[in-house]
């Protein structure tokens, strides 16, 4: 139900057009950011009594894979996450709210770099030693990333006087940025892959389709590996009764879409030729969010370590009982 309402929501108000218009600055995000926020899409696992769906996360993975399908240019996921993080607490703010892949203090400043939506979020919500800070981003110093058309900047406070402390809760942050960011890539790899198949059935050449031609079919069965295998790690790092997802497979789920984006975006782009880079065809639209996503809160090589580390630190003598142990 849920899945079905915020897609037509999306094929509505999120068009590549619109896209487009939010990332050059020349459209407002609040149409659609009101349409989502007015629907209750940024409470869904807040509990019914605290005025939200009450969903678990085996739920909330089909829509955070529909926003990825399209390339949200909005921290729609990220806010969502936030509420969660901070449904036990009044201090949750209104507006858009993003979470920080790291926080920095340099003497008495704060800082956190290449935050994802940084240039457009009211807030930031921030790992700090294992608790959690909410930043305001209207007094924060903004430098965007200098890539073209990108959203993400580091952003920097001159103290922390303005902003509200919340013990604990500072590694589930990082779980569900991994989580959240792994289930976007799945929905993007998955629209990538549809867009690649029917552009490779649909153009011609000597007569015929190129997707009848042996050497794009073998790229296009590749890309269908590991589109599938990225996707089923996302959706298990949203397994469970909880509202939070746990560390060991939120970093595998990251770590694994990440090391899928790379391989899946080139053959996208190889196979579409120069079309796929110019900037009237959507291809580039989901290209982009997709290198984002993969850099965000660390790539593949962070979560690697990560998981590495927790391996080592199991007293399950098998790296295959560590699989079973996690994914139980």
């Amino acid at each position: 139900m849920f899945v079905s309402a915020i897609e037509k929501i999306l094929e509505d108000r999120c068009t590549p057009a619109v896209v487009r218009a939010i990332e050059s600055g020349r459209g407002s995000p609040s149409t659609l950011w009101d349409s989502l926020a007015d629907a209750g899409f940024l409470e869904l696992l807040k509990s019914e009594e605290q005025g939200g769906a009450g969903l678990r996360l085996p739920e909330l993975f089909p829509i955070i894979a529909t926003l990825g399908r399209h390339a949200m240019p909005l921290p729609i996921a990220q806010s969502i996450a936030a509420r969660a993080l901070l449904a036990q607490h009044a201090a949750t703010p209104t507006g858009m709210i993003t979470l920080a892949p790291a926080c920095q203090r340099i003497d008495r400043r704060i800082v956190c770099p290449l935050t994802p939506f940084g240039m457009l979020a009211d807030h930031v919500l921030a790992d700090d030693e294992g608790s959690l800070l909410i930043l305001p981003c209207a007094i924060a110093e903004r430098t965007p990333t200098g890539v073209p058309h990108s959203l993400n900047a580091t952003l920097e406070w001159p103290d922390d006087t303005l902003t509200v402390r919340i013990a604990g809760q500072g590694v589930a942050l990082q779980a569900f940025a991994a989580a959240i960011h792994a289930g976007l890539i799945s929905g993007a790899l998955f629209r990538i892959f549809e867009m690649t198949l029917q552009y490779a059935n649909d153009r011609t050449q000597f007569g015929k389709s190129i997707g009848k031609f042996q050497a794009i079919q073998h790229q296009i069965s590749v890309m269908a590996e590991h589109v599938a295998s990225a996707s089923m790690a996302a959706e298990a790092a949203f397994q469970g009764d909880s509202t939070l997802p746990q560390l060991p497979p939120s970093a595998m789920a990251k770590a694994r879409t990440g090391e899928a984006v790379v391989l899946v975006a080139s053959i996208a782009h190889a196979v579409h030729g120069a079309i796929g880079v110019t900037e009237e065809y959507d291809l580039q639209l989901l290209t982009r969010r997709l290198h984002e996503w993969r850099l965000a809160h660390g790539s593949e090589d962070y979560w690697n370590v990560v998981v590495g580390r927790l391996v080592l630190a199991s007293p399950l003598p098998l790296i295959t009982d560590f699989i079973r142990y996690t994914f139980a």
